[in-house]
């Protein structure tokens, strides 16, 4: 292990050693009992990906440290969804920990009132370590996290700005440059593209629902707002019918077959073996790109913002967090699990290991941590893209449907149909639905 990673003994003791100080995940601090909750058995439930990776790889330390045992499942992120509306819907959850996507679950949460309140914690000496305060916290992270009245009811966890993956050899063999703008990325897709070679210039979300998280790059970058001043929905006006346009372009020109039924994991598939050479998702997926054991382009992969549009430069940017179910009987030892989740230790580790961008503005900006990083053009493309991101999807409470209903449109025109006229149907079929939303 690198002298700039977080070690086992330091975790669990609390201490900052020589050349890894503020790394560690507990600042040590006698107010706080970590063994209050020892035999406790926390549940949680996590959507599957790099953050729950981190969280199951070094879990046996928290334990160590507190005595609660930590049963955790990860779900595919579309069934994870599903699982906690249900649960939660229930009253009687089978957790006691939730991972949810901001982006999609933030207003649903609140309005249901499924989260515990964790304001007080994080305000009690005896429950919260010294180095974890609201405003190490970025204001995005904040602006999740908190409700309208200013309750903090979950601890934000990672933020995920999205990128371009490109195949450097792929790039090279072709003698194409990395692009700088949208037109130029269409442009080097088609040149990339040798079906003859089972080889694809692009490569992206294609899926219903799925498909919104990349498209909403191109809607931002050709100037697209999701909402005017009084709450109305913008989805079928010019700046929406050019996105479009491109993305029905890349994606039945120049990705593969079956490009319709693609999320991130059958692009990830796709982009790993060598066949595809531009890939745009979020910023998590270095570690199984970088994994000789799961990838064919290792050293391969270049790292790079999401190419301008003609409206603007920005990084569709979405978010996760950490959060207690209301219903859970074991309230305080769950919460020192979630602040062990965002802490400094594992913040750096998720960072390190580039599955990760932490919502906490001491990790990334901590330079001790940034020299544990392997994959510096990674990093580079994460710090850019922070100064470029905006919300990659409007804040309202039925983001599902809206995501339902213009992603079926997107995926229609896969299959021919004309952008600006699934666009109107969308529109005009989700438009009543969020003024009923807001009503209620």
């Amino acid at each position: 292990m690198s002298h700039h990673l977080i070690s086992r003994r330091q975790m669990l003791a609390g201490t900052a050693a020589a050349g890894a100080v503020g790394l560690t995940g507990f600042p040590a601090r006698a107010d706080v009992n970590w063994k209050k909750y020892s035999g406790t058995t926390l549940e949680v439930i996590l959507a599957k990906g790099p953050r729950g990776d981190n969280l199951q790889k070094y879990i046996k330390e928290f334990t160590e440290l507190t005595g609660i045992k930590v049963e955790s499942e990860q779900i595919p992120e579309q069934q994870q969804r599903q699982k906690c509306v249900i649960e939660l819907s229930s009253g009687k959850p089978s957790f006691d920990v939730v991972h949810l996507s901001y982006h999609v679950q933030k207003r649903q949460f609140e309005k249901a009132g499924w989260l515990a309140d964790m304001s007080g914690y994080l305000k009690d000496p005896s429950m919260t370590p010294l180095d974890l305060v609201e405003s190490d916290f970025s204001a995005a992270g904040l602006q999740y996290a908190r409700n309208d009245k200013g309750q903090m009811l979950s601890l934000p966890w990672s933020v995920d700005y999205f990128i371009l993956y490109y195949n450097k050899e792929l790039f090279q063999k072709k003698g194409v440059e990395v692009p700088k703008t949208l037109e130029e990325m269409a442009i080097a897709a088609e040149k990339l593209t040798d079906p003859k070679e089972g080889i694809y210039g692009f490569v992206g979300r294609g899926l219903r629902n799925a498909n919104m998280a990349m498209w909403t790059n191109f809607y931002l970058n050709y100037g697209g707002e999701f909402l005017d001043a009084k709450g109305n929905i913008l989805t079928d006006g010019p700046e929406a019918i050019e996105a479009t346009k491109l993305y029905q372009r890349l994606l039945t020109k120049c990705a593969p077959p079956g490009v319709a039924g693609f999320n991130w994991m059958e692009s990830m598939a796709s982009f790993t073996q060598g066949r595809s050479a531009m890939w745009i998702d979020a910023d998590g997926w270095a570690p199984p790109l970088e994994d000789p054991a799961a990838s064919r382009v290792v050293g391969k992969v270049g790292y790079t913002l999401v190419p301008a549009g003609p409206k603007g430069k920005f990084s569709s940017t979405y978010g996760d967090g950490v959060g207690i179910a209301a219903a859970s009987k074991n309230k305080e030892a769950a919460y020192l699990l979630c602040q062990w989740v965002v802490s400094r230790g594992q913040g750096a580790r998720l960072l390190q290991a580039g599955g990760g961008v932490p919502f906490r503005n001491s990790i990334v900006d901590d330079a001790e941590v940034a020299k544990g990083v392997k994959t510096k053009e990674w990093l580079q493309s994460v710090v850019d893209s922070a100064k470029i991101s905006k919300l990659g999807l409007p804040v309202i409470i039925p983001v599902a449907e809206f995501r339902d209903i213009v992603g079926a449109a997107l995926t229609a025109t896969l299959s021919g149909a004309d952008p600006a006229t699934e666009l109107k149907k969308a529109h005009e079929q989700f438009r009543p639905i969020l003024e009923r939303s807001e009503k209620a």
